[in-house]
């Protein structure tokens, strides 16, 4: 069990980098490669994105439970590299659109990964499981960021292109090695049986105010990615994009930090208090440092920021799998994942007009404000949430 373990946080690394090489770069892409400067375009695409992962992830789960997870994987990973691979020769910003909105339609299948590997997992290990994946998804995001800038400044756009093919055809390899080495038959587990629909129905009452809150929460997080390296450049003085790239990674170190924090605590005996209220309030003063006019409050704000974030997503997304049963993680998960990008696919929308309109720091006053809201919510939707306490993890799903 242990090598696929291993493959699978070796394959979600691949994912993140792949994904994350152009997030913080769309704008200075878009204008680079096709000359266009529309902040509305750079936002629209971005939910386009969105609207890719959100619709067919639910498809892709539905799928998996008739062809196994990794078999299916080593085909969508390969035609999201091919995908790729051809929008770096696409001559126009329609073509590119038509060529990268399918791409990252079977890019979305890697998301499988996560239920596939909670099946595997005792309940008591899924904190532990989850935050290890969030380290990984951290990690990456700082090399993605860093790579990108340094790519996008020194070698192209093109060039940036390339290296998100890389990623996947690196999970298609990670996939073919597990199938032949026969780890995949032997961790599938056998399938259970269906509950009954009153159990059913009462675990949706649980698991759709979760969901809402979580599209509210990311709806609000993601508000500010898009134009991020812009604001960063106006508030710096700095066109530096490797430096941009750096800055925008700062959560990823900052989850890091957090990871030697819960072991030591871990190794202590004590344990994590379900702190999801604090870390709501606490990400909006992170949100609100960042918007001020001084570079060393955007350092800080994002240190705050950082660490709110790594905690919320671990505790939610813990939270998901307690309400949910090891036959519909899939299921669950791809509705919760439904949530997610439906409230990036709103900040998407929102970040394009926002800008558009009134400037790059109104999108931190408006995450401001969906923060203290999600807050808000946490109290009066979940009501009864959780124990008191989290198992400490060795490691937590990124944010």
């Amino acid at each position: 069990m242990k090598p696929l373990r291993t493959a699978i946080v070796a394959m979600s690394a691949c994912a993140v980098v792949s994904d994350a090489v152009l997030i913080a770069f769309y704008p200075q892409f878009f204008e680079r490669r096709y000359g266009v400067t529309s902040a509305l375009h750079v936002g629209a695409y971005v939910a386009a994105i969105s609207i890719a992962v959100m619709c067919t992830l639910p498809l892709w789960a539905r799928l998996a439970r008739r062809i196994d997870t990794l078999r299916l994987l080593l085909f969508t990973q390969g035609a999201a590299g091919t995908l790729c691979l051809a929008s770096g020769l696409a001559d126009d910003v329609l073509g590119y659109w038509l060529l990268t909105i399918p791409m990252f339609m079977c890019k979305s299948s890697y998301l499988l990964m996560y239920p596939y590997l909670m099946r595997m997992q005792p309940p008591a290990t899924h904190a532990h499981t989850i935050g290890l994946l969030s380290v990984v998804v951290h990690v990456g995001g700082i090399l993605a960021a860093g790579a990108g800038g340094h790519v996008m400044q020194h070698a192209g756009p093109a060039a940036c292109v390339g290296l998100m093919a890389a990623g996947d055809f690196a999970q298609m390899a990670v996939c073919g090695w597990l199938l032949r080495g026969g780890h995949a038959a032997a961790a599938e587990p056998a399938a259970a049986p269906e509950a009954p629909a009153s159990r059913d129905t009462g675990r949706w009452r649980r698991v759709l105010p979760l969901c809402a809150l979580v599209m509210l929460f990311d709806f609000s997080a993601y508000l500010i990615r898009p134009f991020f390296s812009l604001h960063w450049a106006a508030v710096s003085g700095s066109g530096d994009q490797l430096v941009a790239g750096l800055v925008f990674a700062i959560p990823g170190g900052v989850a890091l930090a957090a990871l030697v924090v819960n072991q030591r605590l871990r190794a202590r005996g004590r344990r994590l208090p379900d702190a999801v209220f604090p870390n709501l309030l606490l990400g909006a003063a992170g949100l609100l440092l960042q918007a001020g006019p001084a570079w060393w409050a955007v350092l800080l704000g994002r240190v705050l920021f950082g660490w709110a974030l790594f905690q919320l997503v671990v505790k939610l997304e813990v939270l998901l799998f307690r309400l949910s049963a090891p036959e519909r993680y899939a299921r669950d998960f791809s509705v919760f994942n439904f949530f997610q990008n439906f409230g990036v696919l709103l900040a998407s929308f929102a970040a394009g007009a926002l800008v558009e309109r009134h400037g790059l720091a109104i999108t931190f006053a408006v995450a401001v404000a969906g923060f203290a809201a999600s807050a808000l919510l946490e109290r009066l939707l979940l009501p009864d949430r959780a124990p008191a306490a989290l198992p400490l993890a060795g490691g937590r799903h990124a944010a």
